[in-house]
């Protein structure tokens, strides 16, 4: 595959024989060439367990300190003075029955799904929908909540969930390249720390096999793993 002028000298800036720090991964990649827009960044990590197995599944949410830098669309099903509450947390869309038709109907425009309780009965209709695109509120994800308002402020402040895929890998954004470093390495370690606390208690051997940080259209920096392993402590 062929790789850019800028993506060629980004590269030659990075060491590909050491592993680096997070803090010097971050340092690094803030001084590589830029692309023309603002860049993700985002940590991606190796783990050693079989995602073929119920119980060795890994996933989870986390709160970044400093919020993805991303604006997300939060739609909220609930009625009553829950709607209004989730009205005033920030929700861009409020409702229920109607909301759910709307749904029905093909509309999919928002990004996060939060739900009260009680409407989940009606919401299952939703599932074939919603399951495959990874939309549908769960309570593991706090998306489902009797405080449907701050389950919607903390999606708006930076919550987001991970998800091994089949090969094990898992891709978590941690801020975009305008970050600062300070903050770019405050979310970092916040997400690696809730991946390591992830480990399923049936997974054998070593747990976290390499890690990763890179901007969306930039080189990989491979990170230290004897540091990240302490943040799970």
């Amino acid at each position: 595959m062929s790789r850019s002028r800028r993506y060629g000298s980004a590269a030659e800036l990075v060491d590909h024989s050491r592993a680096y720090s997070l803090a010097e991964a971050i340092e690094l990649l803030l001084k590589l060439p830029r692309a023309k827009f603002d860049e993700t960044v985002e940590v991606a990590v190796q783990l050693g367990v079989d995602p073929k197995k119920s119980d060795q599944m890994v996933r989870g949410t986390v709160a970044l300190p400093h919020g993805t830098g991303k604006s997300v669309r939060v739609i909220a099903i609930c009625q009553g003075d829950q709607a209004r509450e989730a009205l005033d947390a920030g929700a861009d869309f409020v409702g229920f029955k109607e909301l759910i038709e709307k749904i029905q109907g093909g509309w999919l425009e928002f990004d996060v799904m939060v739900a009260a309780p009680d409407t989940m009965r009606e919401l299952g209709k939703l599932g074939k929908l919603l399951g495959p695109r990874g939309l549908m509120p769960s309570p593991k994800s706090g998306t489902v909540s009797a405080d449907v308002g701050q389950a919607v402020r903390e999606v708006k402040a930076g919550k987001i969930k991970f998800k091994i895929d089949k090969n094990a890998n898992l891709h978590v954004p941690i801020g975009k390249a305008s970050f600062d470093a300070a903050k770019l390495r405050a979310n970092g370690e916040a997400a690696l720390s809730a991946v390591l606390k992830a480990k399923p208690s049936s997974a054998k051997g070593e747990y976290l096999k390499s890690a990763t940080l890179s901007s969306t259209m930039g080189p990989g920096i491979r990170l230290e793993l004897k540091a990240i392993g302490a943040l799970g402590t």
